[in-house]
Order: structure tokens, then sequence, then C-alpha cells
């Protein structure tokens, strides 16, 4: 008896000591297993009949100690029968943020179904049913496509000991991307492939921030070229402020081809003319003007204002009360004013019916975020669930504001010292490239971008060390999602097979 009772004693302290120290690892014996749903599908794709799989699943990011600590969604699509790898390129896609899924392109652009919304951006998306089609223009006859989701986005999340401020920072993002791209590689046996990278406004941040990190850790990956699209490389001309002269320039364009678009100004005039006669100005006599400021006389201050107007379709008076620097968020909210709208941030074509007329900026948000995004949630869902059989128990998180409110732009370790500076990778696409003497990239800016402008991919990519000889800029009559606009949809799917053959 007295045996069998110390035996049960010391069941008991083995189930204790256990429990205590699955506690201390942060209840890690409690994580379920990968999630994995795999299809079969067949589509046309550049004109060839392609079969190809699609595997929408979780992998388990690990840490030092091996333990489970992030999990990574992604959706890949792999086409069936290559005998040989080594001549089937795979293209790694993301969005934006930080804390956007990879929806957006998946969904509009590079997906083998897309969502339509419409092309004019005339109407809202309004409400269910949406129109879900075949991508006409998809490219998987070229490339394999593997979408990612960062953590804290889409399903991808924390687990066990895994804390979001381990992921929710501009190195630790590029360091948890980087190494779920080996990890894929290695488990497809890819190592051979080539490989690409296409991202998406803050993607493309993260695009040269991955390749950097891709050449660190002992494992060097090199890439053969990256897909930038609505590039945000130097935070210096894509952030409007008061001060920040650099920005004044580099938005300035965009603003005239926005006008244009409106019909404020240059009509009788091709857009490429009328923004070239606005590049002219902004080299010439804006930048030498912004940096005069008030030792320019009250006769060069008008004269400047009326050139702007020109430009722009703001009233003169207006400009000079704004000392020649229009903010870009009060543009939006002047340039229609006398229609009682405002115009998108991401796409300056979209128009919005605000309540209030005369607030500084828009009041309801981005018309071109709010009239679309309904019809990309929808569709995303739905597709997942009637063509990629996935069943998941959270949500698909499109976005998440936490992650952007509590992201770390802080590019050196706690300690370091550093002085706070707008964000710049372009200088390590600059050495990545200089390094790598095979990587290329594509660069498309839609005109009617009034977040990342197209004139600051000019000012960007003709300095920070970045080899001219290997960059392509191709441009677009739409916004920041310039795959919303059907004929530009094709000219940047175009672009993109040419980018990749040549």
């Amino acid at each position: 008896m007295r045996l069998s009772l110390k035996i049960q004693y010391c069941c008991l302290l083995m189930l204790l000591t256990t429990a205590l120290c699955a506690q201390e690892k942060g209840d890690s014996s409690k994580i379920p297993p990968p999630k994995s749903f795999i299809t079969n599908h067949q589509g046309v794709f550049g004109g060839k009949i392609i079969r190809y799989k699609a595997t929408a699943k979780e992998t388990y990011l690990k840490n030092d100690k091996g333990d489970s600590v992030a999990s990574i969604w992604s959706v890949a699509y792999t086409q069936e029968g290559v005998t040989d790898l080594s001549k089937r390129p795979v293209t790694f896609v993301f969005n934006g943020g930080p804390g956007s899924a990879s929806i957006w392109l998946h969904m509009g652009m590079f997906g083998p179904q897309i969502v339509k919304v419409d092309s004019d951006a005339k109407k809202d998306d309004g409400a269910a049913p949406y129109a879900l089609v075949e991508n006409k223009h998809g490219i998987l006859d070229l490339t394999d496509l593997v979408f990612i989701d960062p953590v804290g986005t889409g399903y991808s999340r924390v687990v066990g000991k895994g804390k979001g401020e381990d992921y929710w920072g501009l190195k630790e993002d590029a360091a948890s991307i980087a190494k779920f791209m080996r990890s894929w590689v290695t488990e497809q046996k890819r190592w051979f492939s080539p490989k690409y990278i296409a991202g998406e406004s803050f993607g493309t941040t993260r695009a040269a921030a991955v390749a950097n990190a891709l050449e660190k850790d002992g494992q060097t990956m090199d890439l053969n070229g990256l897909v930038l699209i609505s590039q945000a490389l130097d935070y210096t001309g894509s952030t409007s402020i008061h001060d920040n002269i650099t920005s004044n320039l580099t938005y300035l364009p965009s603003m005239a081809a926005t006008a244009w678009y409106h019909k404020k100004v240059g009509q009788g005039k091709k857009l490429e003319d009328f923004i070239e006669e606005c590049r002219k100005f902004t080299y010439d006599t804006y930048a030498p003007a912004l940096y005069r400021g008030s030792l320019l006389s009250a006769a060069e201050q008008n004269t400047i204002a009326e050139k702007l107007a020109y430009f722009i379709g703001l009233d003169k008076n207006y400009i000079l009360r704004s000392n020649l620097s229009v903010l870009m968020h009060r543009f939006q909210k002047q340039l229609l004013a006398g229609q009682g709208l405002a115009i998108g941030r991401l796409d300056g074509r979209f128009m919005g019916d605000e309540a209030d007329k005369v607030s500084e900026g828009p009041d309801l948000g981005d018309p071109s975020d709010y009239q679309i995004s309904g019809a990309y949630t929808a569709a995303l869902n739905h597709y997942f669930a009637s063509a990629l059989k996935v069943e998941m128990d959270r949500p698909y998180l499109t976005s998440n504001d936490e992650v952007g409110e509590k992201w770390r732009w802080r590019p050196v370790p706690d300690g370091q010292y550093w002085e706070p500076m707008p964000v710049n990778v372009a200088r390590q696409l600059g050495e990545t490239m200089r390094r790598n003497t095979a990587m290329k990239v594509l660069v498309a800016s839609g005109y009617y971008d009034l977040i990342c402008p197209f004139f600051d991919t000019e000012y960007t990519f003709a300095r920070n060390g970045i080899v001219p000889e290997r960059v392509t800029k191709t441009y677009y009559e739409a916004g920041h999602m310039m795959y919303l606009h059907e004929p530009d949809l094709v000219k940047l799917a175009a672009d993109i097979r040419k980018f990749l053959t040549e």
C-alpha cells in the first residue's frame, strides 16, 4: 500500500513538473500542427494550358532553441509536370502596410482568379455578389508564384513563445520573410530555380530589405530580380509634411497629372507632354524657389504661384497662403472642392462625397481604399473556400492596424546610437545590386498615385548607388494599384512578362 502511494506521489510530481515546464515554454505543447490545403487546377496562361497545384498552408518559423514561434501563411501555385525545376522560376509576392496581407496582388494582379471592380473608378464596389473571373493575363506559364502574408496579417500569427515585436519592425520583418523564403526553397528543392520578388508599396521597402537579408546568415540566396510596384524606398520623397522640400518636389508632377485627369488643367495637351512640362518646371524653377523661401520677392512668389496654379488647378491665392507648398491631404480636398468631393490618395481618379465640405483633408478616409475593399475581401474569402478548400478557425485579416501601430522603424539594435530620420532602404538596394550583378529591377509607377509618386521613383533611382543600366521604369494611367484599371492591368502584365523573359 505504501509503495503504491509512493508511486502515485511520484507520478503526480512528474505531471506537475511537466506542466510547469510546458508553462515556462509558453505552452508550446499546445501548438496545433500546421494546416495545409492542397488542390489541383488547370488554366490558360500566356496562351498555354497549365496544370498547377495550389498549396495553401501554414509554415512554422522556429527560434534558435527549435521552438515554433510564428506561423506564416502562404499560397503557392506550382506548375505540374516540370522535369527540370532549375529552369522554372519562382516569384515570391507580398503587399505592404506595414500590416497588409497579400490579398491585393493575389486577387487583383497575379492570382489565377481576380476580382473585377470598376475600371474607371467612377462606381463604388457596392455590396455582394461580386465578379470573380479567370485571370487572362496571369503569368503562371512563366513562373511559379508564392503569396506570403507577414506575421499579423492574413492567417499568419505568433505562436508559443513568439511575440509580435519580434516581427513587427523593419529589420525583424525582413529577417522573418527571408527565413520563410529559404525554408520554402529548401523544402521544395528549388535552390537552383531563378528567384524573384514582387512587392507593392511598403512591400517594395520589404523587397529591398529582404534582398539584402538574403545575403546574410550563412545562407546566401541571390535573387534574379525585383518587381517593385509603386515603390517606397526613400520615404523622404513620399512624406508630405511641412518643411519637407523634397516631398514638395516629388509630389508636384503627380498633382499635375491628377489635375489633368479631372480636367482642371492642361486641356488640349497629352498627359505625357503636360507631365514633362511639369518635370522641367520642378527641376529648373520650383526647386530653387523653395530653397530660397522667404528670400523670394513678392513678385517672384506671385510668378511661382501662378505657374503652380497652371499645373495643379488650385487658386493662386490659396497657393500663396500655403507658402507655395500645398500639402497632399489639402490637395485631395481642394482640387474638387467646388463639387464637394475629395479625391483618393492611393489613386487620384477616385472621388468621395463627404458630409463636411470644408475640412482640411478627406474626412471619410481614402475613397480609393473604401470603394474597393469590400469586393476584395469578399472575393478572397469566397475563393479560398470554394476553389482552394481552405478551412480555418479564425478570420483572414486583410489588414491589421495593430501591426502598424507597434511597428519598429529603427534600423539598428537597441543601445546602438541612431538619430531618427526618414526610412530609406534605397542604398541597401544599390549595394545589393552591386554585389549581385545579375539582379535586375522593374519599377512600375502610376501617374495618379498620390502616396508613392512616380517622380519620387525618378528621384530615388537617380541616386543611392543604384545601377541604372539594370533598372526598367514603367508608367501607367492609374494610381497605386494600377491593375484596378483594366488597360493598365494588361500593360503591367505585359511589362512583367518582358522583364522575366529578357
